[in-house]
């Protein structure tokens, strides 16, 4: 079989405006970046009702044999559409560190692809771009601020706001800002990844423009001397923000190697922000078609419940059906097997490793919505190992289970699938919330580690328990919480597989992000700044003469 980016080179797009035309858009909706991709203008779609059904793709807790949630969805929005309904698929954009780090791609696999791959996963549109000039311009008027005489007396010592990049930098995470007489006052500081910026979450959870200034001017870069906030519109800067994103705010419309539309925008990673695409986005794909597909970034515990208890209470709607993904390599790498052995039969392995599953399942099935398992069918899966985990999903859990092979036989691989999800999604049923909107931090921490992690409680550090105090100080205590962990368990823990219980989060510190509506919990030794594997993904990665990119995938 060939490479994804030769699957992908192979392929002749539609031009944008042809993809534009089958979802009802004229030519003087689109921004168009080249012939391939163009920029929906979000303005005038402001007013049109929404038509379709939404579908929220998730999965168990991620391993290095890959669950292909991406190639899963894609391949979902193929066979619906295949199937004579309208569907759009909504998908965040990939951050260049982890295609240069550890992926080398985001943008599907095999047959079930979103194209131009090269442009997806690189620069694509600038959105990401933007977001690092806009929160870098907040960090460089910031320290001007203090270098000009720090009129709003802020603490040096109390400030959240570093800067950020789009790479994965390890020897960067820690620096000194303002070394020498003319450039100081000094102090340290360090950078972040770009999908963790706050301005990355504000984007994706922004209505319009005008609501992304608001939120932008809210945002707390520091405490001064008397321990009270500062903001961007304390900085008198929210506007100059939002001119740099002004066009970034516009979602971005591209195709799948079937030529299913699919509307990319926003980029927050889900173990140190949301993880959701942006709300525009999934406003843009229900409001275009019968059925608007999504995905929450990593598992269900980080991204699907964000997507719940973050994303909905701002889109406005929440999801008509879940689908979870899982592979029998993934279930016997939580029971413990090597990542060497995975391709070879070992039923009782599937059994313990659908403990895992479990967790998931019941985690999502809390919110009131029906689930659907789609299997992640591998060449080495064995039939009897498939019967058990269909056996558990539909005998044991009573919810429906499909195989998908959309990887290699594109849409035809995910017909019943989609059939599956149709029905499910037709069927009305109540959303149940996991928490109350004014419950306190605490308890929405304890509902979570209980509800969805599996686990017992939650254990502050010193410098958390100042960080909930001033929280609590501010009115800040009643936002919604995201925890920011590991995604490879359902603990702390990264190297704790399967489905543990009665566990400890080890929550190190509190961060407001009051402009994005949160306060993120970092868990843990979850990092806000990856660094590079001993063998980068980048190595792989070249180019020829004729500007023919290799290495992606």
């Amino acid at each position: 079989m060939k490479s994804d980016i030769e699957i992908a080179h192979d392929t002749t797009e539609l031009p944008i405006t042809e993809i534009a035309q089958q979802i009802g858009l004229s030519e003087k909706q689109l921004i168009p970046y080249g012939h391939d991709k163009a920029k929906i203008d979000a303005v005038s779609l402001a007013n049109a009702p929404r038509q379709g059904k939404l579908i929220l793709v998730t999965s168990i807790n991620p391993t290095p044999a890959g669950e292909g949630k991406t190639t899963v969805t894609i391949g979902l929005v193929d066979a619906i559409n295949r199937l004579g309904k309208s569907a759009i698929g909504a998908l965040r954009e990939p951050s260049m560190g982890p295609v240069f780090g550890l992926k080398g791609g985001a943008t599907g696999g095999g047959f079930a692809q979103v194209i131009p791959m090269d442009d997806i996963n690189l620069h694509f549109t600038g959105d990401i771009h933007a977001v690092s000039a806009a929160h870098n311009l907040l960090a460089a008027v910031l320290d001007n601020h203090l270098h000009q005489g720090n009129a709003l007396q802020i603490d040096p010592d109390n400030i959240f706001w570093r800067r950020v990049l789009d790479m994965n930098d390890r020897a960067l995470r820690q620096i000194t800002l303002g070394k020498g007489k003319i450039n100081g006052p000094e102090r340290d500081s360090g950078f972040d990844i770009t999908a963790s910026s706050e301005i990355m979450a504000i984007l994706t959870l922004s209505k319009n423009l005008s609501d992304l200034k608001k939120r932008l001017g809210r945002i707390v870069v520091a405490l001064n001397v008397k321990g009270e906030p500062v903001t961007v519109s304390d900085l008198k800067v929210a506007g100059a923000l939002t001119a740099v994103l002004k066009d970034a705010i516009n979602p971005n419309l591209v195709q799948s190697l079937e030529h299913s539309p699919f509307i990319i925008h926003g980029g927050p990673f889900a173990n140190i922000a949301q993880g959701t695409n942006s709300v525009i986005a999934t406003d843009t794909a229900l409001k275009l078609a019968d059925y608007a597909v999504t995905e929450a970034g990593f598992g269900s515990d980080l991204g699907g419940e964000k997507f719940m208890d973050v994303k909905v209470p701002v889109l406005g709607k929440e999801p008509d059906a879940v689908v979870l993904v899982a592979t029998i390599k993934a279930l016997k790498f939580h029971a413990g097997v090597a990542l060497a052995d995975l391709g070879q039969k070992d039923v009782a392995a599937v059994k313990k490793g659908l403990g895992n599953l479990n967790r998931h399942l019941d985690a999502m099935t809390r919110y009131g919505k029906p689930v659907v398992v789609a299997l992640n069918k591998f060449a080495s899966d064995d039939m009897e190992e498939i019967r058990t985990v269909k056996d558990f999903v539909e005998n044991e859990k009573g919810l429906k289970m499909e195989i998908a092979t959309s990887f290699v036989d594109g849409f035809e691989g995910s017909l019943e699938l989609a059939k599956t999800v149709i029905a499910a999604a037709d069927n009305h049923h109540f959303f149940m919330p996991l928490y109350h909107a004014d419950d306190t931090i605490e308890d929405k921490m304890t509902t979570i580690i209980e509800k969805i992690y599996g686990g017992k409680n939650y254990e502050l550090s010193d410098r958390a328990v100042s960080d909930l105090a001033e929280l609590k100080a501010n009115g800040w205590d009643k936002l919604p919480v995201v925890i920011a962990k590991t995604p490879n368990s359902l603990t702390d823990d990264s190297k704790i597989h399967g489905a543990p219980s009665g566990f400890t989060i080890h929550i190190r510190r509190f961060i407001p992000k009051i402009g994005a509506g949160f306060v993120v919990a970092m868990a843990g030794k979850v990092l806000m700044m990856p660094g590079l594997g001993k063998v980068p993904a980048a190595e792989k990665i070249d180019v020829d003469a004729n500007g023919q990119i290799t290495g992606l995938s």
